[in-house]
């Protein structure tokens, strides 16, 4: 029989898309005491493979990744995700637009990277509180490893980059968080 033992501590991600800068610094003010300081941004990349979101985010469209220096239980992402959708919430209101923000916790392991949602599809499994999980990219034999259903920016290694040091500075925290 197998034994129950506690699940190694993630490391927090973020994705974000966006047209305004200036409303990423709001969230993240608020981020940052839900999911811990910020550790590593990415470059800033356009977001235009689909145009699902344009209808209530607009054209222009940017994505950007941030990654915390917090290592937490992966239990936390459902919270993560309910929380972040209330922040993008408010900050319709704030802002006055339908949705000038989407956010996307998730968490960076050695072995994958795993993102929250809202929609429960066939390839993502309940978590809690109305939010379901998947495996976004696996890590093996030094790179990112892409699934059918990935979506198509992911797919293009856009940000495997990104990622990979987010891997990095996990396994180094987990390194010093073992000792």
């Amino acid at each position: 029989m197998g034994r129950i033992v506690p699940p190694q501590p993630v490391t927090p991600v973020l994705g974000v898309i966006y047209r305004d800068v200036s409303i990423v610094d709001d969230a993240l003010m608020w981020v940052e005491h839900l999911m811990g300081d910020v550790e590593l941004v990415s470059d800033e990349f356009p977001f235009d493979l689909t145009d699902h979101y344009q209808p209530e985010m607009g054209d222009a469209l940017k994505r950007r990744f941030f990654s915390f220096d917090r290592l937490t239980d992966p239990s936390m992402l459902s919270e993560w995700k309910v929380q972040t959708n209330k922040l993008e919430e408010q900050l319709a209101d704030r802002y006055g637009e339908q949705r000038p923000i989407n956010l996307d916790p998730g968490y960076v392991t050695g072995a994958k990277l795993v993102l929250a949602s809202v929609k429960g599809l066939a390839h993502r499994v309940y978590i809690g509180q109305g939010i379901s999980a998947e495996v976004t990219l696996s890590f093996r034999d030094g790179e990112w490893l892409k699934r059918d259903y990935t979506f198509p920016d992911f797919k293009q290694g856009l940000y495997d980059a990104f990622f990979c040091k987010a891997r990095e500075r996990h396994l180094l925290h987990l390194g010093a968080y073992a000792q």
